[in-house]
């Protein structure tokens, strides 16, 4: 229970830290969509997704990967934990699996309008 909420709180400051601290031209339009800590609290992944083509992306997680430091010491400023989570950013491949699928479904419903 403790790791959920642990979770949810860096997910909300990591979305404001990104939008307000960050400075890098690099990073592009991230929105933090979940983050999971381990049991231990000694990891957390951050899920994102990036608006833009695969160049920008690329940039962003590369400006991300950059500025881990900065937005870990951001991290544990705000919330109050005796050891700050390493963070590893990942994209959120959810949202494009979501989005195949719904290309799939409106493809097939418009064949069967066709019928």
């Amino acid at each position: 229970m403790r790791v959920n909420r642990i979770a949810e709180q860096m997910k909300k400051e990591l979305g404001e830290i990104l939008v307000q601290k960050v400075k890098d031209p690099r990073i592009g339009f991230v929105t933090v969509t979940d983050v999971e800590v381990t049991g231990d609290l000694q990891n957390a992944t951050v899920f994102i997704s990036v608006l833009g083509s695969d160049a920008e992306k690329d940039a962003t997680l590369k400006g991300l990967n950059k500025a881990k430091g900065f937005i870990r010491t951001e991290v544990g400023k705000r919330i109050r934990l005796r050891k700050t989570p390493e963070i590893e950013f990942e994209f959120d491949a959810s949202i494009a699996y979501g989005n195949r699928i719904e290309t799939l479904l409106t493809k097939v419903n418009n064949e069967n309008k066709d019928q």
